[in-house]
């Protein structure tokens, strides 16, 4: 099984030195994906956004995916998606973006959407949040035995989302998290320090 990897999910504010911190961040360690997760732009703004994003990101052959949006995902050519429970099916996705498209979606704490995702064709699961977190409300909170669960039973990727540092990475690796979506953590500070942080945290299991 491969180790779990690092994926990484903006703030909100993606503007002014951003790119150069993304840039920084991805050449503190391996980082699998990147999400671009803007709200309240319209899509000609986040497209302008994603430009520089975008171009770092395929510099180090980081996937790049676009929060809930398959309309910005197909017009900048995104990697890929992800879909919340509100944002899209994975059908339509698949039509528009092609078979080659990631396509992710949040599951939350639920065995149930987790499996239809996965008979959908989706790429990855998304569950959470595990831990408090500030980046966005929320509603659903999921135990660590659920990444265990979905391992036993199937081969798609499982994401841990919510409230994840590098000091409770650990408890998720072990429960068979293949990667660990991280946002706040990064972001509120030294973002290349904090990758780093994530590396030994998740080598050290």
């Amino acid at each position: 099984m491969p180790e779990c990897q690092l994926y990484l999910v903006s703030p909100l504010d993606v503007g002014g030195a951003f790119p150069e911190r993304l840039a920084r961040a991805l050449d503190a360690g391996p980082v699998s994906a990147f999400q671009l997760r803007v709200k309240g732009l319209d899509e000609h703004a986040a497209a302008a956004l994603a430009e520089p994003l975008q171009r770092i990101c395929g510099q180090r052959d980081v996937a790049f995916i676009v929060n809930d949006s398959i309309s910005l995902a197909k017009r900048i050519g995104a990697d890929g998606v992800h879909l919340g429970q509100s944002d899209g099916t994975v059908a339509e996705a698949r039509e528009r973006l092609g078979r080659e498209a990631q396509i992710g979606v949040t599951c939350h704490a639920s065995r149930h959407l987790a499996m239809e995702a996965g008979e959908a064709g989706a790429d990855y699961v998304a569950f959470g949040a595990f831990f408090p977190t500030t980046t966005k409300q929320v509603e659903h909170f999921a135990e660590p035995e659920i990444l265990t669960w979905w391992q036993g039973l199937f081969e798609l990727p499982c994401v841990a989302i919510g409230g994840i540092t590098p000091a409770n990475a650990p408890v998720l690796v072990e429960a068979g998290a293949d990667f660990l979506a991280v946002s706040g953590a990064i972001w509120n500070g030294d973002e290349a320090a904090a990758v780093a942080a994530f590396m030994a945290a998740m080598d050290g299991k």
